[in-house]
């Protein structure tokens, strides 16, 4: 088979995905406008805010689950995002109490450990390791004088946890057209779209106000969970092989 037209039948194969994806998405959007459009107030969290600010994750993950039956498999990447999926809705129920603050971090820091062992550790690209490193601790060093108590240590343990996420998933992106893969795109993306989100959240309840950050930090996060999940729907590297012979 000529290489040209193997190329044009795997961006076909991508297009048809996309077409296939958007439908099963569907519930994730919804849910997402009805978040803005309810905008409950902080002030009074009950369990229909619970359920109205965690919906849009656990659609993700039920999106998610429907395209790998879908395939008819669920691979162990798949799984292992939707595990950090769960613990993330987990963490987003927490963060709605001032006294379970502590425990949606640790939530949050169990799902980036799951999108962690998803990405994988190869290749290891320590340049990268590094500038993500310099960046986490310039900003624990920013956020220093603010903190108190365990956020002294549990800020710079999550800002390594996720950091460290950045890292694997920034490693995976290879623009080589033999292993080239919108999926390792998508995955980078949102992890970057998630520590924006973070770092907004963390500068606004440590350090000082941010006009609207509770709607930046709420629509990075919602985006960069959703990039995180369509990784799932992008062909794997062994869906490249034929480039390299």
């Amino acid at each position: 088979m000529d290489i040209l037209e193997t190329d044009s039948r795997y961006r076909k194969s991508s297009l048809a995905t996309m077409r296939s994806i958007i439908p099963k998405l569907l519930p994730f959007l919804i849910s997402c406008y009805n978040y803005f459009a309810l905008w409950l107030p902080l002030s009074e969290p009950d369990l229909f805010h619970a359920i109205i600010k965690s919906l849009p994750i656990l659609c993700l993950g039920f999106f998610l689950v429907v395209h790998s039956l879908s395939l008819g498999s669920f691979s162990p990447y798949s799984k292992k995002i939707l595990v950090g999926l769960m613990f993330s809705a987990a963490g987003d129920v927490c963060l709605l109490w001032t006294e379970f603050f502590l425990h949606g971090m640790v939530m949050f820091g169990l799902a980036h450990l799951m999108y962690i062992t998803a990405f994988g550790f190869r290749p290891l690209r320590l340049h990268l390791f590094i500038l993500l490193a310099l960046l986490c601790a310039t900003f624990f060093l920013f956020t220093l004088p603010y903190l108190h108590g365990p956020f002294l240590y549990m800020v710079p343990g999550y800002s390594a946890l996720i950091g460290t996420m950045a890292w694997r998933a920034l490693a995976r992106v290879s623009l080589a057209s033999y292993k080239f893969s919108w999926a390792h795109i998508s995955a980078a993306l949102g992890s970057l779209v998630f520590v924006v989100s973070d770092c907004f959240l963390a500068v606004d309840k440590f350090c000082f106000p941010i006009a609207d950050s509770r709607a930046i930090v709420m629509a990075t996060y919602y985006g960069g969970q959703m990039f995180i999940a369509l990784s799932i729907a992008g062909s794997s590297e062994d869906d490249f092989i034929w480039k390299k012979k």
